[in-house]
């Protein structure tokens, strides 16, 4: 079966989109996810996204990290996917029912309500998620927040001189997440900007990330350490994050189609 494929990125952060809103695509596995990420042999992505039809939304969304597992939320392909629909939309995902809306070259997205209780990241024991009595060699102190998938988020001098990608698969896998968590490491430069670097679950060290913005920018909140509306700088680029007075959070920033093509899919099963 030849099935055809949307290439798009979201600051960098790019995707695999595969339409089976109209024509149903055979069953997606964690092993075909992945060969169809893989760089080498695959089209290369760091999510394969799967639009299908729902009954609760006007359209499903599913997220597959590179690694093959599936994943609830991202934030990055939210915008993607409102590009690529082309009008207002509700989405179902795992994490959640989302709102998108194309916007200047990208989207904005009503990513919901964050939830804070530790039961709700998950953890793996009862604490205190704005300030985890927790650590690992330089990153202490963390916050805990889920958007729709879980994060921690530690915050720091400079985010770029820590060793994000030894330190980061050491917290992802800690036994503290049981379902492994998304690595964030933020610099607080002034009452309206965040700068972020993101170990992201399944997939590493990522140009850019969606939830881990959002995730970032309302822990930052939590300490009051900035306002309610900042702009998140990923090495990717800038998105703006608002967390309302509604309780729920926005997402607004860019997102491109950078090709298109079809592939055997026998080939990757």
């Amino acid at each position: 079966m030849r099935v055809p494929f949307v290439k798009m990125h979201g600051l960098g952060n790019d995707f695999v989109v595969l339409d089976a809103r109209g024509e149903r695509l055979p069953t997606m596995t964690p092993s075909t996810a992945a060969a169809l990420a893989n760089r080498r042999t695959g089209i290369g992505c760091d999510q394969v996204i799967l639009l299908e039809p729902s009954e609760a939304a006007d359209f499903r969304m599913r997220i597959f990290n590179s690694d093959g597992g599936e994943v609830e939320a991202c934030g990055n392909a939210s915008r993607a996917v409102a590009l690529l629909h082309g009008a207002e939309a509700l989405v179902e995902t795992a994490g959640g029912t989302i709102r998108v809306q194309p916007a200047n070259g990208g989207a904005r997205v009503d990513m919901g309500v964050p939830r804070f209780g530790w039961e709700d990241i998950p953890l793996a024991y009862a604490m205190d998620t704005l300030t985890m009595p927790v650590g690992w060699e330089a990153l202490e102190s963390p916050s805990a927040v889920n958007v729709g998938n879980p994060h921690v988020v530690f915050f720091v001098e400079d985010c770029d001189a820590l060793p994000l990608e030894a330190l980061g698969p050491r917290i992802e896998r800690d036994p503290l997440f049981p379902e492994r968590v998304n690595v964030n490491v933020a610099t607080v430069e002034s009452r309206r900007r965040i700068r972020l670097r993101v170990w992201e679950r399944g997939a590493g060290l990522t140009r850019a990330c969606g939830t881990g913005a959002c995730a970032t920018a309302v822990a930052a909140m939590r300490r009051r350490l900035v306002e309610r509306e900042v702009e998140v700088q990923l090495p990717g680029g800038v998105l703006t994050i608002a967390w309302g007075e509604d309780g729920r959070i926005t997402m607004a920033g860019p997102a491109a189609e950078a090709y298109r093509g079809s592939f055997e899919w026998d080939d990757f099963a």
